[in-house]
């Protein structure tokens, strides 16, 4: 069955997307990547070298461009001037690339999104023709309101970036799915497989990931499993789940006509 995840008018057969910091070199980079089977990549503009230094590897010498679909980000940025600036150099370094991903931070404890700045940006790099997926919040009156101003992909935390905490607020997340049109992509807090399956299970469209795989005792491994959980949790929902009954057994084998029984 064909079950792409469509991102401002492209198809993706992975639904995982993944992040290349924090591992401890780029051979490792490159095999947990390839590991995930993600085809989206998303690239930390202040933290990686993509060109803008010369004399120093490029990421894009093991993670080219005619293989995967660069997502430059902002991470790092705490003002919407700050975050359109970083963006508007990835388009130069990129030739023009215009899929982006948006995050303006609150501050460099928490790394909550700050949504005030958020909007702000996103409406100048909308208007100057970026398509840009958005982190925020899980709050379901932004997100509709980040959808309105045309951004292509809202992006909710399921827990605050690098917590592992999982999935804290299912409920809002399902909000924000009934509210908008465009995917929903989990975005930062997951820790293991399970967290990841549960986020598809609940209707997600993706799940874009970083330090769970990269901090893992074997990030290889790890993206492996992250990869099978994204597709089990797709699976699962697409299936649908049986419902829940409190209080009320049903065995799986038929009773009747069990040997022994009084008719």
């Amino acid at each position: 069955m064909k079950d792409n995840l469509t991102i401002a008018g492209k198809d993706y057969r992975s639904r995982l997307l993944v992040g290349t910091g924090k591992y401890k070199d780029f051979k490792e980079t490159k095999a947990s990547v390839e590991a995930s089977g993600a085809e989206i990549i998303t690239i930390a503009i202040r933290r990686s070298n993509i060109g803008q230094n010369p004399n120093e590897p490029s990421l894009l010498e093991i993670l080219p461009p005619s293989k995967y679909t660069l997502l430059p980000n902002t991470a790092g940025c705490y003002s919407a001037e700050d975050a359109v600036r970083t963006l508007r150099l990835a388009r130069e370094l990129l030739d023009g690339h215009c899929l982006v991903k948006l995050e303006v931070l609150g501050d460099p404890q928490s790394l909550y999104p700050n949504v005030i700045e958020t909007i702000s940006a996103a409406k100048t790099l909308v208007s100057e023709g970026f398509q840009v997926m958005v982190y925020t919040s899980d709050d379901p009156i932004i997100a509709k309101q980040l959808e309105d101003i045309g951004c292509v992909a809202i992006m909710p935390l399921a827990s605050l970036i690098g917590s592992g905490m999982g999935i804290l607020n299912p409920w809002n997340l399902q909000l924000i799915m009934e509210r908008v049109q465009v995917p929903v992509i989990v975005d930062a807090g997951v820790g293991t497989a399970s967290d990841a399956a549960i986020a598809m299970e609940l209707g997600c469209n993706g799940v874009l990931m970083n330090t769970a795989i990269a901090t893992a005792q074997q990030p290889i491994l790890m993206a492996a499993a992250m990869k099978q959980a994204v597709e089990a949790g797709r699976s699962a929902y697409l299936a649908g789940r049986m419902p829940k009954k409190f209080y009320s057994a049903s065995p799986s084998s038929p009773t009747a006509g069990i040997i022994g029984s009084v008719r």
